[in-house]
């Protein structure tokens, strides 16, 4: 896949904002989770605080002791993670859980039955969520103070963050793969269009079609009429084309008619000296009307790249009927064994002008055969004329060389090679099993 490729690049797009967004989701789901897990353990320390307050009483020296220890038997394992405190100016009372380590908390104002929650550092640098509550009991005229606290220790908050993000991460990796998967799917269905369009201006080019099909999406249907309006130019541009050059001809017809029967005229008045002076004349007028005449038949063969394919037999019929007619051709045998669903995309003016040049061609050196036919997408001409020299193809081939003293101007080969250059075709010599020459023309 091309780096240029549309897909490509919706797909990495398509790619990176799954990932973008599944990090972001991911990152979201465990501050969520954090949060709740902290909340919960909140709520389990301000239980704990409760039934620790709830177990003060002041005994009867006057100090607040712990007459009710809360239940929880982690309390009473030493470094566990949960632990105790209860401090004040006559009190210093903590769980045996907490061993030999004091709590320090932070310097703040309390009001009593209020609870806050603070981060502090436990025993082994633990960090700890701890319940703090103030207490005040009267005593003998005066007021007895503690601040309670309780503290859980964080590891468990971790231990369940990671174990959550453990969970999470084979869950969003499905998750992008389905995503991708659906991603890719959306891409497929949206640029089908286009893959559609791409094989219509194929199939325009090749010749399958001559127009594209307006049954598109609203957002691909503009430029589809853009293109079969371009085509619809292109066409009535060949038309003016080609019509220009049939004027040309027909007006440049009558003309070089004339000087040739004047020239006639002379050569029979004994004026051979000038009658031809005006054939070398008239033979070079007529040499450069046709080679005009076949470049802009070639021009416009140029602009057809996209026409309608043409069936080889019937266009072959209908010259092999022609040639029938004249003179040389009523003592040949014409075979055309081209099968009927071969078809050539190449416009039909064209493929007769190419094709009857060499048929012209095999007819007027055949001895008795000429035969057209077709091998794995080429077409065949062949007959059993002398056949061409290797050394003689140049010549053949160029404009205006000719290997008899025939009529002619010597341009039908080059023509017919200008035409095939046009549609992206080749024509090679060869022996033919006829014994003469065989013409291959296939795709270049």
């Amino acid at each position: 896949m091309k780096a240029r490729s549309l897909r490509l690049r919706l797909a990495l797009a398509g790619a990176l904002a799954i990932c973008l967004a599944l990090a972001l989701a991911g990152v979201g789901l465990t501050f969520l989770f954090e949060r709740h897990v902290y909340r919960t353990l909140a709520d389990d320390l301000d239980v704990e605080i409760r039934q620790v307050v709830g177990g003060l009483e002041i005994d009867p020296a006057g100090r607040i002791v712990l007459a009710r220890p809360p239940q929880n038997a982690r309390f009473d394992q030493p470094l566990s993670g949960l632990y105790w405190q209860i401090s004040g100016p006559e009190t210093q009372l903590r769980s045996r859980s907490l061993w030999d380590v004091r709590l320090v908390l932070p310097d703040d104002r309390l009001s009593e039955g209020q609870t806050h929650y603070h981060q502090i550092v436990g025993p082994g640098g633990k960090l700890l969520l701890a319940a703090e509550r103030f207490v005040s009991f009267p005593a003998r005229g005066k007021r007895l103070t503690a601040r309670v606290v309780v503290g859980s220790d964080l590891t468990r908050l971790r231990q369940a963050r990671d174990a959550f993000v453990a969970d999470l991460a084979p869950g969003l990796g499905l998750l992008a793969l389905v995503l991708a998967l659906a991603t890719w799917l959306q891409l497929s269905l949206g640029l089908k269009p286009l893959g559609r369009l791409r094989r219509e201006i194929a199939e325009t080019a090749g010749g399958q079609r001559r127009r594209l099909s307006e049954d598109a999406p609203s957002e691909v249907l503009p430029l589809v009429r853009e293109v079969n309006e371009l085509l619809d130019s292109q066409e009535r541009a060949l038309e003016r084309a080609r019509g220009r050059a049939a004027d040309l001809a027909h007006g440049l017809k009558t003309p070089l008619a004339a000087l040739a029967g004047d020239a006639r005229l002379l050569r029979a008045a004994g004026q051979a000296e000038i009658a031809g002076s005006l054939d070398s004349i008239g033979e070079t007028m007529r040499r450069h009307v046709e080679r005009e005449l076949a470049r802009a038949r070639v021009q416009a063969a140029g602009s057809r790249r996209g026409a309608e394919a043409v069936a080889l037999k019937d266009v072959a019929d209908a010259l092999i009927r022609t040639l029938r007619k004249t003179e040389k051709g009523e003592s040949l045998d014409f075979v055309n064994a081209a099968p009927g669903d071969f078809r050539l995309p190449i416009e039909r003016v064209d493929l007769t002008e190419a094709l009857g040049n060499l048929l012209d061609n095999a007819a007027r050196h055949a001895l008795s055969h000429v035969r057209v036919s077709c091998d794995a997408g080429a077409v065949l001409i062949d007959d059993d004329g002398p056949g061409l020299d290797p050394r003689d193809e140049e010549i053949a081939r160029r404009r205006g060389g000719r290997l008899d003293s025939g009529g002619g101007a010597g341009l039908g080969l080059a023509i017919t090679q200008d035409i095939l250059d046009a549609y992206g075709w080749r024509m090679d010599f060869a022996r033919s099993p006829l014994g003469g020459l065989q013409v291959r023309l296939s795709p270049a």
